[in-house]
């Protein structure tokens, strides 16, 4: 357990190390800056800088948070998706990386705005509606995207394995995708079936099946 933190610590270290170096130097700066510049400067002068300042120290941190979910996913990567290869690691964990990452520069983007006099609420409101029209648009490819992490996690069925589809086709499982699955029919031809189908229906799984049986008998 120790040597995975710090396994865990030196991937964060190493992302990092550039991005809180830099927000150091300006933490430093404008210390120095608050001390020893502020007070010759007009309230309206100082009132400017510290909009300014504080802007590039929110995208500073907001550039350290990023680096550190990097570093756990590039961690995650070499440490746990190299010894267990499945589909979950290899289409999931890029898109969470990537919906996290726009996830952390959309808040610093919502706490800097109002300092320049934008109305965030109305953009909040705004990004509210349209993430619903998305949704509600999208469903469907939602539907098959949470049913195939949950049947990647449920493992009804595995690459290879010999099954029944709910149409009633005897097949083998060719891949499992996060919207679709493929199977390979006994006619050579290859089946795509939505997972949000497959979820619903009852699967047949001659091959666990045999391995139960060959395990109790």
């Amino acid at each position: 357990m120790r040597r995975v933190s710090k396994k865990i610590s030196w991937e964060i270290t190493k992302k990092a190390f550039l991005p809180v170096s830099i927000f150091i130097l300006i933490v430093i700066s404008y210390v120095f800056y608050n001390f020893r510049w502020a007070p010759g400067l007009s309230p309206e002068l100082q009132e400017n800088l510290k909009k300014y300042i504080f802007t590039i120290l929110t995208i500073g941190l907001t550039f350290v948070a990023q680096r550190v979910i990097t570093g756990i996913f590039a961690w995650y990567k070499e440490n746990i998706a190299a010894k267990i290869a499945t589909r979950l690691n290899e289409e999931l964990i890029p898109l969470l990386k990537r919906i996290t990452g726009i996830t952390v520069w959309i808040i610093a983007l919502l706490i800097i705005l109002p300092f320049y006099g934008v109305n965030i609420s109305a953009l909040i409101a705004a990004l509210g509606v349209a993430s619903l029209a998305i949704a509600l648009a999208a469903q469907d490819t939602i539907g098959n995207i949470i049913a195939g992490f949950m049947i990647m996690i449920d493992r009804p069925f595995r690459i290879g394995d010999k099954i029944k589809l709910p149409s009633g086709e005897i097949v083998g499982v060719l891949d499992i995708g996060l919207r679709r699955s493929k199977f390979a029919s006994e006619e050579k031809a290859v089946i795509i079936v939505p997972n949000l189908e497959l979820s619903k229906s009852k699967i047949v799984n001659y091959t666990f099946g045999k391995e139960l049986a060959d395990g109790i008998i």
